[in-house]
C-alpha cells in the first residue's frame, strides 16, 4: 500500500507541476509571467502547501519547467525562480505544521511568497537591470512583492473553497 501512495502523490504532483505551466502560459503571453510586474495565476496552488506540505515538489517543479521553456532570464530564473518557491513554499511546509487552522497557514504562504520575492529583486539587480538601490531598485522590489501580494490574496478565497469541495489535503497521503 505504501509504494502505491507514493506513486500516487508523485503523480499528483507532476499534475500539479503540469498545471502550473499551463496556468503560467496565458499571462506570459502578455508579458505578466516574468519581469518586475508577475501575475502568475498559477501562482495560486502555493496554496496548496498549506493543505498538505506534500504538494510543495509538484509546485516548485512547475516553477522550474515553466521559467526554463519561457524565462527570457533562461537557468538564471530556474535557478531564482525555483530558489524562490523552494525557500517560500518550505517555510510554509516547516512552520505550518504549528499551525493548526487552514487560514492560518495560506496567510503564512501569502506572507512567505510575497517577501521572498525580495530574492527575484537580487535576480534582475545583479544581472546588470538596474543599481542595487536607488529609486528604480526600490520600485521594482515593491512591485514584485506587490505583485506576488495581489495574485496570493486573490487566490486565497479561491483556493479555500475548491478545498471544500476538493479536499486537497487527502489527495496526497
Amino acid at each position: 500500500m505504501q509504494n502505491h501512495t507514493g506513486t500516487r502523490t508523485l503523480v499528483i504532483n507532476a499534475l500539479v507541476a503540469a498545471l502550473y505551466v499551463v496556468l503560467s502560459v496565458v499571462p506570459g503571453v502578455f508579458n505578466l509571467a516574468s519581469g518586475a510586474i508577475q501575475f502568475r495565476i498559477s501562482e495560486a496552488l502555493n496554496h496548496l502547501v498549506a493543505f498538505n506540505r506534500k504538494y510543495l515538489f509538484g509546485v516548485v517543479v512547475g516553477v522550474v519547467i515553466y521559467n526554463a521553456l519561457f524565462s527570457p532570464m533562461g537557468w538564471l530564473d530556474v535557478l531564482f525562480g525555483g530558489g524562490q518557491s523552494l525557500i517560500g513554499l518550505g517555510l510554509v511546509a516547516t512552520l505550518g505544521q504549528k499551525l493548526p487552522k487552514v487560514w492560518q497557514r495560506q496567510l503564512l504562504a501569502v506572507c512567505s511568497m510575497s517577501l521572498t520575492m525580495f530574492l527575484i529583486w537580487i535576480e534582475i539587480v545583479w544581472t546588470g537591470h538596474m543599481a542595487w538601490f536607488g529609486g528604480a531598485s526600490m520600485l521594482t522590489l515593491g512591485e514584485l512583492v506587490l505583485s506576488e501580494l495581489v495574485i496570493m490574496v486573490i487566490s486565497w478565497p479561491v483556493m479555500y473553497l475548491i478545498n471544500k469541495a476538493v479536499h486537497f489535503s487527502n489527495r496526497v497521503q
